[in-house]
């Protein structure tokens, strides 16, 4: 929490604040994020300047507090990023020490956490990183012991017993971090049940050393990886079961990047099931899949509205979408280098052949358009006028404009209008000519609020990497919690509505049918939360085989 903290408050500080902007020391201790940083402009500083200006902040390990008054006193406006659990290790020992009391830091005294800390102790302050050290520390008649928030929980236990034995008086608090504990736990846990132990973080960060100690200790083999180029694939190859773990200041798009690689290596060298994933993967990354998707879920509109069930119009929502997805993904390899990093390199090696594809197919959708309507054709021009200038600067001509110079500059807006553009040509298109207001309006709903919860669930699930490019997607502005919470609401009320319809004879049966689709949306979503399914390919194919299998119920009911 502190570190996901940490990294998305300077994210949003690079993103919102004018000016020049710094970290107070490495923000966390992984190599991959302190390159990001820089790739952002946003530098670390090791010695407070006597002038400084800008935005400066301050590590998730914290600092004393005299350096934070000195940034101050320097210039710099001081955005506090340390993580509320050392903030609370920070209070106790300050709080203890106006009392009078001597502070015991059980933890590396190199570490920077440690530092800050000793910081609030004044002259009354020790550090000891083993029962030995503890032992050689003079009887104090007045202590508090405390230990670094990402100490190793058994040697912690075993020093503060003896503490408790010899120095009944002494005051201890349990400050290590729960999530941490949590993780040394269930490192040994995981360990034990696995053939071999993938531990993914920086090799600089205490906490993710303990955690490749601790793996290593089990007996099983293990490897501390800091990048995915590290890993040993031919020790994987002779495992039956791998278990993967990270450090607390492993970023998410790191660890989803090492859990890739290893499944799809240990897909790759499957010979039974070889093809299949590798047809899977390429319709995703193409989004073939997707557009299928968008051919199927205009069939199951047509059955909502009781209209004759046209190919040309499953075949011109599938070729919109395939063109307009194909284009924004070559226009976010910069974000999906974080959330999607396999299909970021697709894209960049195949960059030529997929523009081309991605044209081809657009133009093929609107001349079949023009071929049957010519009020189609106009709605998929505009459509795809927005589409195509969806990331340019269409705004900044305009006086007094501000920051909002694109449509992608508006906050939320790519969810919005996927959604609204796929249920246009999905619902709204094929009822040119037969044109219900009623059923219009349901199909409409039930289109454009399963892309809604589609797009908006992968934007939950690619917050980080957003965050990192300067998107300000939907669950950027709610908060993961409350997007999440939008999302079932949304796909309970198009349960609810789809059923009211189907019983007052709006629709038809094939109303009663589609209403399961957003249940087993929610399902799939809760499985995800609940990590019984986890960010990848597989969640993907599945989600998306939501709209296959709607076009599979209008067809056969």
């Amino acid at each position: 929490m502190g570190v996901r903290r940490a990294v998305d408050m300077v994210l949003d500080a690079a993103n919102r604040t004018q000016g020049p902007i710094c970290t107070y020391g490495p923000l966390i201790h992984n190599p991959q994020v302190q390159e990001m940083l820089r790739e952002k402009g946003i530098p670390s500083i090791k010695e407070i300047p006597e002038k400084g200006e800008g935005t400066v902040l301050v590590r998730a390990h914290g600092v004393p507090p005299q350096d934070k008054i000195a940034l101050e006193t320097a210039g710099f406006k001081v955005i506090d990023a340390t993580c509320p659990r050392v903030i609370r290790v920070q209070t106790i020992i300050g709080k203890h020490h106006r009392k009078g009391y001597t502070a015991i830091i059980i933890g590396d005294a190199d570490h920077p956490e440690v530092r800050g800390l000793l910081g609030y102790a004044g002259d009354r302050g020790f550090t000891a990183s083993s029962l030995e050290d503890v032992k050689a520390l003079p009887a104090f008649d007045k202590a508090v012991v405390v230990a670094q928030t990402t100490q190793d929980t058994s040697l912690y236990r075993e020093i503060t017993q003896w503490i408790t034995e010899n120095h009944s008086h002494y005051k201890i608090h349990d400050t290590i971090c729960n999530s941490t504990e949590k993780r040394q736990a269930e490192t040994r846990q995981i360990a034990q049940q696995s053939d071999a132990v993938v531990v993914v973080g920086g090799k600089h960060s205490g906490n993710t050393q303990r955690l490749a100690q601790i793996a290593k200790a089990t007996g099983k083999p293990s490897m501390h990886i800091e990048d995915v180029s590290e890993l040993d694939y031919q020790l994987l190859d002779r495992a039956d079961s791998v278990a993967i773990t990270a450090g607390a200041s492993t970023p998410n798009w790191i660890i989803n990047k090492t859990c890739r690689a290893i499944e799809e290596h240990i897909r790759a060298s499957q010979k039974k099931n070889r093809f299949f994933f590798q047809a899977r993967n390429l319709l995703l990354k193409t989004n073939a899949l997707l557009a299928m998707g968008a051919g199927c879920l205009t069939w199951a509109c047509a059955s909502l509205q009781g209209l004759d069930h046209t190919l040309i119009h499953a075949t011109v929502a599938a070729l919109y979408v395939l063109s307009m997805q194909i284009l924004n993904n070559l226009l976010t390899i910069s974000s999906d280098r974080y959330n999607h990093p396999d299909r970021a390199g697709f894209y960049e090696t195949h960059k030529k052949t997929m523009t081309a594809v991605a044209l081809v197919s657009g133009g093929a959708g609107l001349l079949l358009s023009f071929s049957h309507s010519i009020t189609a054709f106009m709605l998929l021009i505009l459509m795809s006028f927005l589409g195509l200038t969806y990331n340019l600067d269409i705004f900044s001509v305009l006086p007094g404009i501000g920051r909002f110079k694109a449509l992608k500059d508006i906050p939320g807006s790519k969810t919005i209008l996927i959604a609204a553009a796929w249920g246009t040509v999905t619902s709204i298109l094929p009822a040119m000519e037969d044109f219900n207001s009623l059923s219009v309006g349901i199909s409409f709903g039930f289109a454009t609020g399963m892309v809604f919860a589609r797009t908006a669930f992968f934007n939950v699930l690619e917050m980080q990497g957003d965050r990192i490019t300067g998107k300000e997607t939907l669950p950027l502005i709610l908060g993961e919690t409350r997007s999440l919470a939008l999302i079932k609401g949304v796909l309970i009320a198009l349960t609810l509505m789809l059923l009211f319809a189907a019983a007052l004879g709006v629709t038809g049966p094939i109303g009663f049918l589609l209403a399961t689709l957003p249940i087993l949306l929610i399902n799939t979503i809760v499985r995800c939360e609940n990590g019984y399914l986890l960010p990848g390919s597989n969640l993907e194919f599945l989600v998306d085989a939501h709209f296959i299998l709607a076009g599979f119920l209008g067809i056969f009911f």
